[in-house]
């Protein structure tokens, strides 16, 4: 009798261990992310927000000219997808600050890519990554991850620009 004992508490422990294993790692109070199953690629699963907390909707941000004195709309002017890349994100921080949010704080993000001509004139997502991967992931120290995604399109509102980040951010509830 002593050992379909033993062997029920070991069944239970593992079924307890397993269960836990599958609850949403609790970032913060204010967002619940699922990982990834299977990845370790740096986008959440999905990001749940729970009542009383406060969405913000940013909208897209654009670069900003890597070589103001190049022929204006030029690629030279623009710079490639990770220039462009991190001219965003370094934009949408000044952004995040003023509005009293954090890149913590991010619950879901859209990313617009145009083909890239320093790319064969394909969509760069290898150089796109690189920049945010310097912001997002474990590289960045940072394990607070957006819901994402990454589309093609033909163009954006100026010329040559290649890239344009939009965000929801969850603001704690007061």
């Amino acid at each position: 009798m002593e050992r379909p004992l033993k062997l029920a508490r070991a069944g239970a422990l593992l079924a307890l261990a397993l269960f836990s294993a599958s609850l949403p790692a609790r970032a913060a109070d204010h967002r619940i992310q699922h990982g990834l199953q299977g990845s370790d690629f740096p986008i959440a699963r999905a990001v749940e927000v729970p009542p009383g907390t406060q969405l913000v909707w940013h909208s897209g941000q654009t670069p900003a000219p890597a070589n103001p004195q190049a022929e204006r709309f030029s690629a030279e002017f623009w710079g490639d997808t990770e220039t462009q890349a991190r001219s965003v994100f370094q934009a949408m921080e000044g952004s995040l600050k003023d509005l009293g949010l954090r890149w913590d704080d991010i619950v879901k993000m859209t990313v617009f890519l145009v083909p890239d001509p320093h790319n064969g004139g394909r969509m760069d997502f290898a150089g796109f990554m690189r920049a945010y991967t310097e912001v997002f992931g474990e590289a960045a120290g940072r394990s607070n991850l957006p819901a994402r995604s990454a589309v093609g399109v033909a163009q954006l509102a100026a010329p040559g620009m290649l890239v344009e980040v939009e965000a929801i951010f969850a603001r704690p509830g007061s």
